[in-house]
């Protein structure tokens, strides 16, 4: 295991994750990066300077293949975006992958996976009279984002097309890159540098054998509600405030997009109450309640792969008494998946010289294992 995660530095936490503590230990899922770095600091100028620090995250639920999936969504606060939601709430479908970016690039992302679609042939098209019309069809891609303008020239537009189309196409299961990668890349989190976490958590055949993945873009929380395995960390941890020289955003003020994937056979209603989960993830570390923040949050299921159909079909659906591990599950994969976001994250000077600092391992491991929290 990487040294850069929660696990391997010991802490305590609850569960069992599959075999790669992620996302994509869900069979058929994939995921892609386009990370973009540009330039010194000192490059920066203004918006539009030959500087930039963010990125492009995609997310392919049974892979570079034609899909719909069962999705369900939840809002703990709107400040914020994700396209494609209004027919994923009436139909119940997700069509198509998942991306993740910053918040002025949102729009050109949704326009290149919609080319990338039509160009794969990764959507269903139009049945007309019982025939369907090849290059035909309607389909409105995901796409969810934070903000990263102290770190990045988020006015600069630098995310383009083919960083998008770099994020799909680079998508593929196994291991997952996190800390300042793809969308993530120049987020922060709780005051130190944030990004891309992810973890899962394998239930035992008892709970019904299935798998539950996560996926964060963190860039939320307070400092001083930053708490671990509920221990307080705001005035244990020495020496790594924010150096801000441009203007201190009102604290807590940031956003949090969470992807939750399963293979049970979970319908739309079960996947909207999952996503009502995560915030007790999210809360487990102090955060959750800041009205600056965007935090958005979409489940899907990879189970149930006929679904999707113009007629008539059948399909599984676990009983609700059985969710109760399920929804165990999303909480403790959030939890976890924002901790190796932060252990992962690298420090990172951004525009202006502005600098969020790594989480300091040390310093945390030390706090932890005071406390009987570190796993010897």
């Amino acid at each position: 295991m990487k040294k850069n995660r929660a696990r391997a530095l010991g802490m305590m936490l609850p569960g069992t994750p599959g075999p790669n503590n992620a996302i994509t230990d869900v069979a058929g899922v994939e995921v892609g990066f386009s990370t973009v770095i540009i330039g010194e600091p000192e490059d920066y100028t203004g918006p539009g300077s030959d500087f930039a620090r963010t990125g492009v995250t995609a997310i392919l639920p049974r892979g570079k293949r034609r899909s719909a999936v069962f999705a369900g969504r939840h809002n703990l606060n709107g400040n914020g975006e994700m396209t494609g939601t209004h027919w994923l709430d009436d139909s119940g479908f997700l069509h198509g992958p998942i991306l993740i970016t910053n918040t002025n690039s949102v729009g050109i992302v949704r326009d290149a996976a919609s080319k990338w679609m039509i160009d794969n042939h990764y959507y269903y098209p139009m049945v007309v009279e019982g025939r369907p019309i090849d290059g035909v069809g309607y389909f409105y891609p995901t796409v969810g984002e934070t903000w990263d303008g102290i770190m990045n020239d988020t006015n600069g537009f630098h995310v383009t097309a083919a960083h998008a189309l770099e994020a799909l196409e680079s998508a593929k299961p196994g291991p997952v890159a996190e800390g300042n990668v793809g969308g993530g890349t120049g987020m922060q989190c709780h005051s130190f540098k944030g990004g891309t976490g992810t973890a899962s958590r394998a239930l035992t055949q008892e709970q019904g054998g299935f798998t539950v993945g996560v996926l964060v873009q963190a860039n939320h929380g307070f400092r001083e509600h930053f708490e671990i395995i509920g221990i307080p960390m705001a005035g244990e941890i020495k020496d790594c405030d924010p150096v801000l020289n441009t203007f201190a955003p009102k604290p807590g003020t940031g956003s949090i997009i969470v992807v939750v994937a399963t293979d049970a056979p979970v319908l739309p209603w079960q996947l909207a109450k999952m996503c009502r989960r995560v915030p007790i993830g999210i809360g487990k570390l102090g955060a959750g309640y800041e009205n600056g923040s965007g935090d958005i949050f979409l489940a899907f299921s990879t189970a149930n792969e006929d679904a999707y159909t113009f007629t008539q079909t059948k399909i599984d659906i676990l009983g609700d008494d059985m969710m109760d591990p399920i929804y165990k599950a999303v909480a403790e994969a959030v939890e976890e998946a924002i901790l190796n976001a932060l252990c992962a994250a690298e420090t990172m000077v951004g525009r202006e010289s502005n600098v969020f600092y790594e989480m300091p391992h040390d310093q945390v491991v030390a706090v932890l294992d005071r406390h009987g929290k570190i796993r010897k």
